[in-house]
């Protein structure tokens, strides 16, 4: 090989390098600075159900969405990789998904990264704007893996049938569709993982997780406040204090459980369990 020939390659090869960085930059840069110690001990875990109670705006949000890219990308630095990765993000509605958990994906996301985008709602070339439904994303090791987006008012039967590395359940979901998540990962020996605020008071999650009733190996919690987040302005922090007391201060500071929060029956809908007088 000649020597302007052998330049011109290796100028190729620094070009493409640099783009590859250029778009993983913000998912580099994930914890590569600041460090948000409870968000990495999260992701050093190596249980197979783990949960992050946090507050608004602690960072649990964000490591849910780290998680599910590192998984399906196949760079995950704590755990096995694998080329063909299948998941699910559950969110509790549609309009929810589109706002948080969505968003929070496509953030992490380049358009290098994505082989197809399949809507619900709105247009593949303005994902964001709409619901997505499932999103294709290339695999380090040449696969391509699919995370799929589920909300928990579409009811249990919509969860049934397929077989999942992972679930990341962006707040807390109804006992039905947690348990039938749970099947969903048996046959690959996936994961669970939960985000969530606890504003629902003392559910069946504070019993099956945060007490662990069942004496369940595989399971983990940790609690995130807002002082465990690096990024957040301590004025910021002083003015949300003065807003909130009580239980709304407990659940969105500190993530913990309340007496004083939710219902007493938590899975009550007005739309549903409420009917007009009998004249």
């Amino acid at each position: 090989m000649k020597k302007d020939e052998l330049i011109l390659r290796l100028a190729a090869v620094e070009k493409e390098l640099k783009s590859r960085r250029r778009d993983g930059e913000k998912l580099l840069s994930y914890n590569a600075v600041k460090k948000h110690k409870k968000q990495l001990a999260f992701h050093k875990c190596k249980k197979r159900n783990r949960w992050v109670f946090g507050g608004n705006r602690s960072g649990k949000t964000e490591c849910g969405a780290v998680e599910c890219i590192w998984i399906l990308r196949g760079v995950h630095p704590y755990r096995k990789n694998r080329k063909n990765a299948f998941g699910w993000a559950v969110s509790l509605s549609a309009q929810v998904q589109r706002d948080v958990a969505q968003a929070k994906i496509l953030s992490y996301l380049p358009k290098s990264w994505i082989a197809e985008i399949v809507m619900s709602q709105g247009r593949r070339d303005s994902p964001a704007g709409g619901v997505i439904d499932q999103i294709k994303i290339k695999n380090v090791f040449g696969g391509i893996s699919t995370l799929g987006f589920k909300s928990c008012d579409q009811g249990r039967e919509k969860f049934q049938g397929s077989s999942l590395d992972f679930v990341w359940f962006d707040e807390e979901p109804p006992r039905d569709i947690y348990e039938e998540c749970i099947m969903r990962v048996m046959d690959r020996r996936g994961d669970i993982f939960g985000t969530m605020t606890p504003l629902k008071g003392k559910t069946f999650i504070y019993g099956e997780i945060y007490l662990n009733r069942k004496r369940n190996p595989e399971i983990w919690h940790e609690f995130m406040n807002w002082t465990d987040n690096p990024y957040l302005p301590k004025k910021e922090i002083r003015l949300m204090e003065n807003t909130l007391d009580g239980a709304a201060l407990d659940a969105r500071k500190y993530g913990k459980f309340s007496d004083g929060a939710g219902l007493v029956y938590p899975e009550f809908d007005e739309a549903v369990h409420v009917i007009k007088p009998v004249v």
